[in-house]
């Protein structure tokens, strides 16, 4: 397919790919990574030059700036990992190591709306036995309600493992409503926030979340290798290491240190990844229109894809500038091939890592073509991304 009005010089590439990370990063992002690897270069906690210091600070500021993005109870309550699905499965393998021994089978809530960093290490635990796993159904939009969550609850239950937002329709779940279901029962809730930290306010303690784990890359604007997980007083004594490794202390003892963030922190932090993300977070602090900007974006979105003729999308309405969508028959991979190559125009296309949601959305076999816009998306980006997909449209149809 070639579009009569397409000119023989490459396209302008337009990023709308935010939901697998962001791009680009605002300029003292790259400067603080770079800074890091060039004129610091030591190790955080593993000595007590200047430089090694300097970097041990930059990682305790980070601690608190992300603990105050969040409303964590503590700087010290948050882990640093590699990235978002690490930060998952710290939490759920570290609530139900290998080791463990129980008289009751532990039961497990989730949704059929998560991403596969949450389903497939709670499934490798039912399949090894270890849990009773349960997936709570969704609606077309892949919402569910606290009532739903209230109703599944067993004396047994000891984790319910909601994600913030859907990767797919943006959809965000009643995560405040569900918290205060579960206020009164032991078990512990775990919140995935890939798609909604740095986008969407978070107060994991007025919401009575135990553990909240996203990546640092998306909203919080960091660099790629950077995750965290924010642990409660409630959650703090249950969680076991599931790495082991030296942490820079106790180095005569052959077992992990009791206390966090060191007990779940094996082996030498990402500095200049963790620097990337500081300066992420300091620039979105100063973005106090930021989600008024997104939310215009997500609505030009409901509005430009409504008007095209073969077009349906999922998410219309919703608060994230992420929409997923088909056009007539054209297989999802088509469109976004065409997109990129003749418009310049970076999607994602597929399942996007949760197949559970596309059952529900009858999509499963075709997949969609996702676009997700970011903090440094313009609206002029859109309005080309809309008037792609409509010349697209006019010439398959």
């Amino acid at each position: 397919m070639t579009p009569s009005h397409q000119s023989d010089s490459p396209p302008q590439r337009i990023y709308l790919d935010n939901a697998a990370t962001s791009w680009p990063k605002p300029a003292s992002v790259y400067e603080a990574v770079r800074f890091q690897m060039e004129s610091v270069g030591a190790s955080a906690g593993r000595g007590s030059y200047s430089d090694a210091v300097q970097a041990a600070d930059q990682v305790a500021q980070t601690r608190a700036i992300v603990a105050r993005s969040l409303n964590a109870e503590s700087p010290q309550q948050i882990i640093f990992s590699s990235n978002g699905t690490a930060a998952l499965n710290l939490a759920i393998l570290g609530l139900f190591p290998a080791n463990r021994k129980t008289s009751v089978k532990p039961h497990v809530l989730t949704t059929a709306a998560e991403h596969n960093s949450v389903l497939r290490p709670l499934q490798a635990l039912a399949d090894s036995d270890m849990i009773d796993l349960e997936q709570l159904p969704c609606d077309r939009q892949g919402k569910i309600e606290a009532a739903q969550v209230a109703r599944a609850l067993k004396p047994q239950t000891q984790l319910v493992a909601i994600g913030h937002a859907s990767n797919v329709t943006a959809t965000e779940q009643p995560i405040e409503a569900i918290g205060l279901a579960l206020a009164d029962h032991p078990a512990l809730f775990l919140c995935d926030a890939a798609q909604t930290w740095g986008y969407l306010p978070i107060d994991v303690q007025r919401w009575h979340v135990d553990l909240l784990a996203a990546p640092g890359h998306k909203g919080a604007l960091g660099p790629l290798g950077i995750g965290i997980l924010a642990v409660s007083s409630k959650a703090d004594p249950h969680l076991q290491a599931s790495q082991w490794g030296g942490t820079g202390g106790n180095s005569a003892e052959l077992t992990m240190p009791a206390r966090l963030p060191s007990r779940l922190e094996a082996g030498n932090l990402n500095v200049p990844a963790i620097a990337g993300l500081q300066a992420g977070l300091r620039w979105l602090e100063e973005q106090h229109d930021g989600l008024e900007q997104l939310q215009q974006l997500a609505t030009q979105l409901d509005e430009g894809l409504s008007k095209i003729p073969g077009v349906q999308f999922w998410g219309q309405g919703n608060r994230l500038p992420l929409r997923s969508l088909t056009l007539q028959n054209l297989p999802a991979s088509d469109l976004g091939a065409i997109l990129d190559a003749e418009f310049g125009i970076q999607t994602r296309t597929g399942l996007h890592c949760a197949a559970g949601i596309h059952r529900h959305l009858g999509t499963e076999t075709t997949g969609t073509v996702r676009i997700s816009a970011g903090h440094q998306t313009q609206p002029s980006e859109i309005a080309l991304a809309i008037d792609a997909l409509s010349a697209i449209a006019s010439e398959i149809s």
